[in-house]
């Protein structure tokens, strides 16, 4: 009986810093997902100046099966990417930062055709991270020089 003791006690604590990704109310019975990272694209002008890492969670209604939303989560990434190269989630006031309610919009857009209706209640954006800090964009539209013979 021993023998298994250290064993046991070795994997608990490598399985404890884990963090649990499907997490339940005791109370309403309703559960939340978290999306891993995922870099959505910030393009000025058809330039691709800067990437914008977001932890995203879902809200799901209650009952409904977070499982089949967890096994979906690379689905969601893979839009959200794509349609960040079409339309970018572009803040005009801050190019550090994802326009959160486009991207909310969607999530949202998205979740009945590949989980169900009914099953993804709300999103919201965790946790930005810049891959490079950008300076504010400036108010005044940028005029090409002049040439003089």
């Amino acid at each position: 009986m021993r023998q298994f003791t250290p064993l046991f006690l070795g994997l608990m604590i490598a399985v404890a810093p884990v963090q649990p990704v499907l997490a339940a109310d005791k109370e309403g019975g309703s559960q939340t997902v978290a999306l891993e990272a995922v870099a959505l694209p910030i393009i000025i002008d058809g330039r691709l100046l800067n990437y914008v890492f977001c932890s995203i969670r879902l809200d799901l209604y209650p009952g409904a099966d977070g499982a089949k939303v967890h096994a979906k989560e690379e689905f969601f990434r893979d839009d959200l990417v794509r349609v960040g190269h079409r339309t970018p989630f572009v803040r005009k006031d801050d190019y550090n930062k994802v326009d959160e309610a486009r991207v909310r919009a969607e999530i949202l857009r998205v979740a009945p055709s590949l989980v169900g209706p009914g099953v993804v209640k709300s999103a919201a954006i965790v946790k930005e991270t810049s891959q490079k800090i950008m300076a504010a964009p400036s108010s005044q539209p940028v005029r090409a020089r002049e040439i003089t013979p």
